[in-house]
């Protein structure tokens, strides 16, 4: 099931604001978003997003990783990964779909993991198709 990042707002289930410090491991259901400056690391099978005042030194383990601050670690991020305008990410993208707006600074990495499987089935069923 892929989520919709569009919707995200609608749905977020904790916030840590501007002024925010946070230090240690993060796990969730639902959607978070940070703002603050966070430290350690994320754990979650859904969306975590980094708001565009957020600080972010960390792995993190999500479905969606939705990126509009700063970020430094590894990201490992099950659907996709969204880098967006203004943000900066420093380290190693590990996701089968990255999506890199214009005005982003990328410094590091990146791993299509699980990409060359679908990309295999794609080109395999259209071969058999014209076959």
């Amino acid at each position: 099931m892929t989520r919709s990042s569009k919707n995200y707002e609608k749905t977020i289930r904790a916030f840590l604001g501007e002024g925010t410090e946070f230090k240690g491991v993060i796990t969730f259901e639902g959607t978070v978003r940070v703002d603050g400056v966070l430290d350690g690391e994320v754990q979650t099978e859904d969306i975590f997003i980094v708001g565009a005042a957020a600080r972010v030194r960390a792995t993190i383990r999500a479905g969606v990783v939705i990126i509009m601050g700063k970020v430094e670690g590894r990201i490992e991020a099950k659907e996709r990964c969204e880098i967006r305008a203004g943000s900066h990410v420093k380290g190693e993208v590990h996701t089968p779909s990255i999506y890199i707006e214009e005005g982003a600074v990328f410094e590091g990495a990146c791993h299509m993991t699980g990409a060359e499987g679908e990309a295999a089935k794609r080109l395999a069923s259209a071969s058999a198709k014209e076959g």
